[in-house]
């Protein structure tokens, strides 16, 4: 029986955290025993991986600060589980978990990198500080790096990470969870009190400068004016009408009314198959799960060409240049204007994209097959 204990910075619902909660969920090898710590608190995770049988720590960290005593307790909880491979989620968790499991004496350490994004207008500084320092341990602390990108990869390497250590695992997608469904095309509508033909185009995703809200709402502003039946839908942490720069950006754009904020919702598979498009308009990402889960849904996609997502969507959908909202507009546009044989045509070619590379079944399998390799290495 190999241990495995995951590290991560913390467990709110970000793309890391759901993405750890569908390997863990997926685990069926009985090789492999799972554990996971967050740096932080419990966040909204903690409770579903309990339900799955995983323990649950935590160090009670606050995020941007270290604390010795707390950085102790880590290294000690690592001595008390033993674990084969620590595998750590996002740049701190890296970091400390990292350093953690290499005071602790634990034999093999991997870290997972999830980001394609180093401007530091986009970031904050205590994050490029980790980043540059993990850069400089990166020659000591990992064993492997795993990325779900070759972008990431790239970016990596190029701001000095090892480069002989990188591997990429995308992300996985679960193709019964997230399928067509066109009852929740209806009642989405209805919930939201949008006519049964209404357009939706949806943007899945936390409150966080890398997603560029701002200039989602620059761009739905256009598409308002070129498809009159459009309904815009967001939800994600913070994506609610107490948001006060995002209720701004809404006023400004003059999209009183067509814009409909659900905040954290548990209905995100009904949620996406309702959409006519999703968008991703971020300024840096790996392997967006709220892009996959679209194309899983049969939804064509309209992204930016950030970390893989030109890759992923390819010919299914539609890429343009960050930054470019006035062409994020006119694609999407486009993909709302499409007859319906031609719309339904894009959205069966997403999913047999998923199906074909990214069923989760088969990402679970490529982490099992490392953690198995790790467990057997002296």
């Amino acid at each position: 029986m190999s241990k495995i204990v995951h590290i991560i910075t913390g467990l709110n619902s970000g793309g890391a955290e759901i993405m750890l909660l569908k390997l863990l969920s997926g685990m069926q090898h009985k090789g492999l025993e799972h554990s996971v710590i967050s740096l932080g608190d419990r966040g909204v995770m903690a409770g579903r991986l309990e339900e799955i049988g995983v323990q649950v720590l935590t160090c009670g960290m606050t995020p941007g600060r270290i604390s010795p005593f707390k950085f102790l307790k880590l290294v000690s909880t690592l001595r008390r589980l033993k674990p084969d491979l620590v595998q750590t989620w996002l740049y701190h968790a890296d970091l400390l978990g990292g350093l953690a499991a290499r005071v602790a004496g634990i034999p093999r350490v991997y870290w997972n990198i999830r980001h394609s994004n180093l401007d530091p207008d986009k970031n904050k500084r205590h994050t490029l500080w980790t980043v540059r320092t993990n850069a400089l341990l990166s020659r000591w602390i990992p064993d492997t790096i795993v990325c779900n990108s070759s972008n990431s990869v790239a970016i990596h390497q190029g701001v000095g990470f090892d480069p002989g250590k990188f591997i990429v695992i995308p992300n996985g997608f679960d193709l019964q969870r997230f399928s067509p469904d066109a009852p929740a095309r209806a009642s989405v509508r209805e919930e939201l009190g949008l006519a049964p033909h209404a357009r939706l185009v949806g943007l899945i995703a936390r409150f966080d400068p890398l997603k560029n809200h701002r200039g989602f709402m620059q761009a739905a502003s256009q598409v308002a004016q070129l498809s009159p039946d459009a309904a815009f839908l967001l939800a994600g942490t913070d994506i609610n009408s107490s948001n006060g720069a995002l209720a701004g950006w809404i006023r400004e754009a003059g999209l009183d009314g067509r814009v409909h904020l659900l905040g954290m919702r548990e209905d995100i598979p009904r949620l996406t198959a309702a959409l006519d498009v999703a968008v991703c308009c971020s300024w840096g990402e790996g392997f967006p799960n709220a892009i996959g889960e679209a194309m899983a849904c049969a939804v064509p996609c309209v992204v930016t060409n950030v970390g893989d997502c030109a890759g992923i969507v390819g010919d299914t959908g539609w890429v343009v240049q960050p930054g470019d909202m006035t062409g994020l507009a006119r694609c999407i546009a486009e993909a709302l204007g499409l007859p319906a044989e031609a719309w339904q045509a894009r959205g069966a070619a997403a999913r047999q994209k998923v199906i074909d590379r990214y069923s989760l079944p088969a990402i679970v399998s490529q982490y099992e097959a490392q953690y198995l390799r790790a467990g057997r290495t002296p």
